[in-house]
């Protein structure tokens, strides 16, 4: 049986592409790779993509060169993004000093830690150690 290697991306939405612009390429450090202005912009984050579109835009089907479905979502998503125990720390101390609130900081039963904040357009952010899923 074939098996997949792993996530290529993950999508969020967000109709202020601005506000998630600046979030994530400002205040998070991502490099953004493309942007299609107010439809989408894509960011790299390690060996994977983060994508966030426009929910508005995304149920109509691509106009451009290549035939993309129409896809899409409303409301609120979840995005958890790999830390270590002293890298979460340092998230935590950049969101306090950006004015970010913390919504939850906690340890897991099984162990390891997430700290989550929400994004300009309510996504749930997620900084975690891996461990909470068993991973290295």
């Amino acid at each position: 049986m074939m098996l997949p290697l792993g996530i290529l991306e993950t999508v969020l939405y967000a109709e202020d592409l601005d506000r998630a612009q600046s979030f994530y390429r400002d205040t998070l450090g991502l490099e953004r790779t493309q942007e299609e202005k107010g439809r989408h912009v894509f960011f790299r984050c390690g060996g994977q993509m983060l994508l966030i579109f426009n929910p508005r835009k995304t149920v109509e089907t691509s106009s451009g060169a290549l035939p993309v479905p129409a896809h899409g979502a409303f409301g609120q998503g979840h995005v958890c993004f790999r830390a270590s125990a002293s890298e979460l720390r340092d998230w935590r101390e950049l969101f306090e000093s950006r004015g970010i609130p913390i919504e939850a900081d906690f340890e897991w039963p099984r162990g390891g830690r997430s700290v989550y904040v929400r994004d300009p357009a309510g996504n749930s952010v997620e900084f975690a150690e891996p461990r909470i899923w068993g991973l290295p």
